[in-house]
């Protein structure tokens, strides 16, 4: 998270390298306007004007060679349209001619992003600079990447190496940065207080015990937003134990507690007018003598007893309980975010987090919100017919239904349970990971929605 300031400065006149931008539907007529010496450089590097193609162009100097870039439309440019030149040209600094970087400036940094922590040293590229003609924007966008590159760091690490307790202190160093007060219940207090966060990290050794973490800030006399994570470091599934390539992954199985961690610091650098609420409760799904078991009744921090149906089913678990302390402190507004369910991935794929909200209003904002900044969400329904599919004979609730349908649906109608009446609720079931690379998106642990939730609540708490 450091050094992104210097990739991104206002354009002053400084010398820089050009950046020409062509689409595919004007690609013919800008090769008609070129010097033979160009259009065979083009030629050679196969160069034909699609998105995120790119091909150096030769100057009249040794060191006045410029680039020329593929984008979709040249009119209207995305997120992305840098992105592939930001990852491949050298060091340098770097203009976009004729033209605004606008949103492409965001993607540029991003396309800088690279996971080395267990990587032999080797030679580093330089910097690449760019310039912008919209120097007000340079803070937003250093913080969107900074934010979006702290929950690529925290998924990529293994689970090994961020446990509960590294957890904790991650949001201790955001807290610190931001003046942010932090408080973790965890022992004695967690088993009395949350019984469901403490049950399902109850397996895992003593160096990796279950916690609460929550975080405070802002002025008392703000609308309280809460914001809430799920932690589960690793998630082995318990004793309905995962298949090993259903565990392979799982160190992401915290992404929803990186993304809720990463939109608080947004919140707070930004300084938005809000009492913030941050909550992640922070677990491993271990296997040991001392695990939950299927069949068990745990009692809930909101006094719901729920009968335990699949010990694989443990993110909503631990949810509860948080949102159940959200709810205490009369939030006017709930978030969260969490890798819960295959079955979201499996009707969505990767690329759409799954939103499920209590109101149409904050529904479409965020929708129409991650349409805006190329960040997309799709909603899916809280279909409450769907509810006796979490019926127990012996509890209030089930954890898990029997039937493999509507998975997404019945953890988020589980999730519901515990919202309070009346205050408006998104949750998002995102998957935290990107399978395969894309332009600024590396393989790896990736930020899906949260930039879509920013834009909404930037917009909803003017600053």
């Amino acid at each position: 998270m450091t050094g992104l300031s210097a990739l991104l400065r206002p354009d002053q006149g400084q010398p820089a390298i050009p950046l020409r931008l062509v689409d595919s539907k004007g690609f013919d007529a800008w090769m008609k306007g070129q010097s033979d010496r160009v259009r065979q450089a083009v030629t050679a590097q196969g160069f034909r004007g699609e998105g995120a193609q790119l091909a150096i162009l030769p100057g009249d100097r040794a060191d006045g060679w410029s680039a020329l870039l593929g984008v979709a439309d040249v009119g209207k440019l995305s997120q992305w349209c840098l992105a592939r030149a930001a990852e491949s040209l050298p060091e340098g600094v770097y203009r976009v001619e004729k033209g605004s970087p606008g949103p492409a400036a965001l993607g540029w940094l991003l396309g800088q992003y690279a996971f080395e922590k267990y990587r032999k040293p080797k030679e580093k590229k330089g910097p690449r600079i760019l310039l912008t003609d919209a120097p007000a924007r340079i803070e937003e966008f250093i913080l969107l990447a900074e934010s979006t590159n702290l929950v690529r760091d925290l998924v990529n690490i293994p689970a090994g190496d961020l446990g509960p307790a590294e957890l904790e202190a991650a949001v201790r160093d955001v807290a610190e940065e931001c003046g942010a007060a932090v408080t973790v219940t965890a022992g004695e207090a967690l088993d009395a207080g949350y019984p469901m966060i403490a049950a399902v990290g109850r397996a895992a050794i003593a160096s990796r015990a279950p916690r609460l973490i929550e975080v405070e800030w802002g002025d008392q006399r703000h609308p309280r937003l809460a914001v809430i994570g799920k932690g589960v470091c690793f998630d082995s599934g318990g004793l309905d134990i995962k298949p090993s390539s259903g565990m392979r992954l799982m160190k992401k199985d915290m992404g929803g507690a990186a993304h809720a961690l990463a939109l608080a610091r947004l919140i707070m650098k930004a300084r938005l007018p809000v009492r913030l609420h941050l909550l992640i409760p922070a677990v491993e799904n271990a296997i040991s003598g001392a695990a939950f078991r299927p069949g068990d009744i745990l009692k809930s921090r909101k006094g719901l007893t729920v009968e335990i149906g699949n010990t694989d089913a443990e993110g909503r678990l631990i949810l509860g309980d948080a949102l159940t302390r959200a709810a205490e402190a009369d939030p006017e507004l709930i978030l969260d975010f969490a890798t819960l369910t295959g079955a979201a991935r499996v009707a969505l794929g990767p690329d759409l987090p799954a939103l499920f909200s209590s109101d149409d209003a904050l529904a479409k904002a965020l929708t129409d919100a991650g349409e805006e900044v190329a960040d997309p969400l799709w909603r899916m329904p809280l279909w409450t017919a769907y509810e006796e599919m979490l019926a127990s004979d012996v509890a209030d609730i089930g954890n898990a239904s029997d039937a493999p349908l509507a998975g997404a649906v019945t953890a988020a109608l589980f999730l519901r349970k515990f919202v309070p009446e009346g205050v408006p609720w998104a949750h998002l079931d995102t998957f935290a990971w990107r399978p395969a690379a894309k332009p600024g998106r590396p393989k790896g642990g990736d930020a899906l929605g949260l930039r879509a939730a920013w834009s909404v609540l930037a917009s909803r708490y003017v600053r």
